[in-house]
C-alpha cells in the first residue's frame, strides 16, 4: 500500500505533532489569561 512510504508516515506524525503543539498553545494561553488576569 501507499501508506507504508515515508513520506506519507512523516505526514501523519507531523500532524500528529501539530495537534499536540495546539493543544499545547491553548493550555498556555489559558494559564497567561488567569495569570494576568489576576495580576489587575
Amino acid at each position: 500500500m501507499g501508506d507504508k512510504s515515508p513520506k506519507a508516515v512523516h505526514k501523519q506524525s507531523s500532524q500528529k505533532q501539530a495537534k499536540v503543539d495546539k493543544s499545547k498553545q491553548q493550555k498556555q494561553q489559558a494559564v497567561f489569561a488567569k495569570q494576568s488576569g489576576n495580576k489587575k
